[in-house]
């Protein structure tokens, strides 16, 4: 066991590290990887609110494959929400009518208590680090809960976009907004993995 220094522990090499937060019944909690501690247990809400169905069979099978990977660490909410019907060819404000009805139906799904992270083009570029940083830090400080929104084939409305507290990118390239769904939860089960220790991620 490590040495406590300010309400952390600091871990002797190829330990977990764990870190002191008030709940209930008086225990421990490790708030990193959903793991147990003098009989307490806790795990991060991680919800994401996405336009469109999948379909395809390689999509939902990456899909389960990830969600039962981080049902380790996580309570794994996933809200698949209808994508508007629409014409191929759309003035630019029959494409904001979309995105606003599209965006209605994302903020009435998202959770009310969880920090709001949109994935979009113009967000900001994180590592998988910056990711688990962030994840780390919403287990501890944030209330424990984060909502991912991926949109529709037309992104997303100035709503959603304001009521995220983070805007991500995954590139300047354009996505599948169904392989987007695929991408966010292997990142998101490499960052449990980083704030673990384990061996799943590795430096190029």
């Amino acid at each position: 066991m490590g040495r406590w220094e300010a309400g952390f522990c600091i871990p002797r090499a190829g330990e977990i590290r764990w870190r002191k937060r008030e709940c209930g019944r008086g225990g421990w909690l490790d708030c990193n990887s959903g793991g147990t501690r003098a009989g307490v247990r806790i795990k991060m809400n991680i919800q994401i609110v996405c336009v469109g169905k999948l379909k395809e069979k390689y999509w939902t099978g990456a899909v389960d494959e990830y969600a039962k990977r981080l049902g380790a660490y996580a309570r794994l909410d996933i809200r698949e929400l209808p994508d508007e019907k629409a014409p191929d060819t759309m003035s630019p404000a029959e494409e904001a009518q979309v995105r606003a009805r599209e965006g209605e139906r994302i903020l009435a799904a998202l959770r009310a208590d969880a920090t709001v992270v949109a994935l979009a083009i113009e967000g900001e570029t994180w590592t998988s680090e910056q990711l688990a940083a962030h994840l780390d830090k919403q287990a501890v400080y944030g209330g424990g809960a984060v909502s991912f929104v991926i949109g529709g084939s037309l992104g997303l409305s100035p709503t959603v976009l304001a009521r995220a507290d983070k805007k991500l990118s995954f590139g300047r390239m354009t996505y599948p907004h169904q392989l987007m769904r695929v991408l966010l939860l292997e990142q998101v089960y490499r960052a449990f993995k980083i704030n673990r220790g384990d061996a799943y991620h590795t430096q190029p």
